[in-house]
């Protein structure tokens, strides 16, 4: 007979792994939960900037916001006594040719500016990420506009027009130049367009410039291995793959566009007549003029329409890489 090996109990316990009883478990859970509970906890100091900002921001933005809001429903003047109305100075606004014909040339003239600052900038940033010499010191030099005062942008440019653009066209022999472009109604948003796009095209161009750099270099590479020629490389792997900071830019853009005041004031002041007379223009000339709470109706739909384009903002950059 063989003898048969008895198990041992002493030796299967040593064997076999510890498994936490329910007291570790619990212990080890309410450790994580305090740790948990101490890295959620906010450090005072961020409430050191945080509430005077909040306080700034709501005693100069959002109060006289509500303000306007609030008086858009009656006759004020902007001083003295006042009564509601109601939706009498909304209805009137809806109806008036003048504020109309602001919204008009306000909404025309910020497309056609987004599509020539854009097409501008795109192109100067793929030929300012090239392989080409002095690029460092030529991005300084495109970004320059940025930084000088739209009003002085403007006022530099009317006498252009005014003077020198004429001067030259009757030298040259183009009769249709010889007159400002900003005395003719039909073409005074032309010249605005231009010095907008002027000042516009540096920033867009940097956005640009950070999405092309951002294309890794090894597609590149593939693709010319593959015999994709420079046109195949930007229409089917630049453009696409800076998508996301073209759709950024047109939303940014035609929002800043919106709020054209300065340089339409330099160049045209409004006009001639009324042509390219703003939003904005229309506004602060009724606050000047006596029509506060018709203005400041004006105003609130004005807001309403900013509100509406910065949703959609959102709803087309959320999730994409460019953010």
């Amino acid at each position: 007979m063989t003898d048969t090996a008895l198990p041992n109990p002493a030796a299967s316990n040593l064997t076999k792994p510890n498994t936490p009883t329910t007291d570790t478990t619990a212990i080890v859970t309410g450790g994580a939960r305090k740790i948990r509970r101490h890295t959620r906890r906010v450090e005072p100091i961020y409430y050191f900037f945080l509430v005077p900002t909040l306080i700034l921001f709501t005693l100069a933005i959002t109060v006289p916001g509500v303000m306007g809001i609030f008086f858009s429903f009656t006759d004020s003047i902007g001083i003295g006594e006042w009564n509601f109305n109601g939706l009498t100075n909304y209805v009137a606004m809806f109806s008036d040719p003048s504020i109309l014909q602001s919204y008009l040339f306000t909404f025309g003239f910020s497309i056609a500016t987004v599509i020539v600052v854009n097409v501008i900038a795109f192109m100067l940033a793929v030929g300012l990420t090239s392989r080409i010499r002095f690029k460092t010191g030529l991005r300084t030099i495109f970004v320059i506009p940025m930084v000088i005062s739209g009003i002085i942008i403007a006022y530099v440019f009317n006498f252009l027009f005014s003077n020198s653009l004429p001067n030259a066209a009757a030298g040259s022999g183009i009769p249709w130049l010889e007159t400002s472009l900003l005395a003719n109604p039909d073409l005074a948003w032309v010249a605005i367009v231009i010095v907008t796009a002027w000042q516009a095209v540096p920033g867009t161009l940097l956005i640009y410039i950070a999405g092309l750099l951002s294309v890794p270099g090894e597609v590149y590479e593939a693709a010319s291995i593959d015999g994709a020629s420079k046109a195949q490389q930007l229409t089917r792997i630049t453009i696409p793959l800076v998508a996301g900071y073209v759709v950024i830019n047109i939303i940014l853009g035609f929002k800043g566009f919106l709020n054209a005041y300065d340089i339409i004031v330099g160049l045209t002041n409004g006009g001639p007549g009324t042509s390219t007379r703003s939003v904005a223009m229309t506004i602060i000339a009724g606050f000047n003029g006596g029509d506060y709470a018709y203005q400041m109706a004006n105003a609130t739909i004005f807001f309403i329409v900013a509100v509406l384009i910065s949703l959609l903002q959102l709803s087309l950059t959320r999730g994409r890489n460019a953010l």
